[in-house]
């Protein structure tokens, strides 16, 4: 397979917001009364906006619709972000290297504000040539859609693009979707064994981000 595309997840690839997330949503199940089970977080990792807000709404307990949820929980993700957004060391320097080879995407569990505001106040926009969030696709991660629409509107065929992730979800969401996927797991959130498995190459960080790493011509 010829890569002549790169397509970047967000959370948890280009900045270290997991912790965030995790943080924000178990402080807010608390407020109301509602409970965190032992595979929460495992579970949210992927889910677009309609998916964990519903989950919240209803599995979690949360007395609340979930589109009151979502904005609740999306508002306090924001007020972070315009305090601090937590860039991952070397996210810049491996986006900026890989644009110089290939055009590339971005397809994010992140609604569109929060993608916007995190790409806007880094300066990162300016490399994306197209950006998704999972919002506007049918289906979260695991599901394909969002790779599927990053790719088209790359006018590129799946098949010819490279993933970089960091969740088990993203990775099977990649790899069904027919990319060649590069994992860039979180230490925080090890990878379920058989995601790690559909993984053409595994970093330890994005300095290990090469060009011939993501084309497959390094071993």
């Amino acid at each position: 397979m010829r890569v002549t595309a790169v397509v970047f997840d967000m959370d948890g690839v280009l900045i270290d917001s997991e912790p965030v997330w995790e943080r924000v949503r178990r402080d807010y199940i608390a407020e109301k009364g509602g409970r965190w089970l032992p595979d929460t977080q495992k579970r949210l990792m992927g889910m677009s906006t309609g998916e964990w807000s519903r989950y919240l709404a209803g599995e979690l307990g949360v007395g609340e619709a979930p589109e009151q949820v979502a904005d609740e929980v999306i508002e306090r993700m924001a007020a972070h972000y315009d305090r601090e957004v937590p860039l991952l060391p070397g996210a810049v320097a491996a986006v900026q290297r890989m644009s110089r080879n290939w055009p590339l995407g971005l397809a994010s569990s992140s609604p569109r504000a929060l993608i916007d505001t995190v790409l806007g106040r880094t300066g990162l926009i300016e490399f994306f040539e197209v950006t998704f969030s999972t919002e506007e696709v049918d289906r979260g991660k695991p599901a394909p859609d969002v790779y599927v629409a990053a790719a088209g509107f790359l006018r590129r065929k799946t098949t010819e693009c490279a993933a970089v992730e960091d969740s088990s979800n993203g990775l099977r969401a990649a790899h069904a979707a027919g990319m060649r996927v590069i994992a860039a797991p979180r230490p925080e959130y090890p990878l379920d064994p058989d995601a790690r498995a559909l993984a053409a190459a595994v970093v330890d960080g994005l300095d290990d981000l090469t060009p011939a790493l993501v084309a497959g011509r390094e071993s």
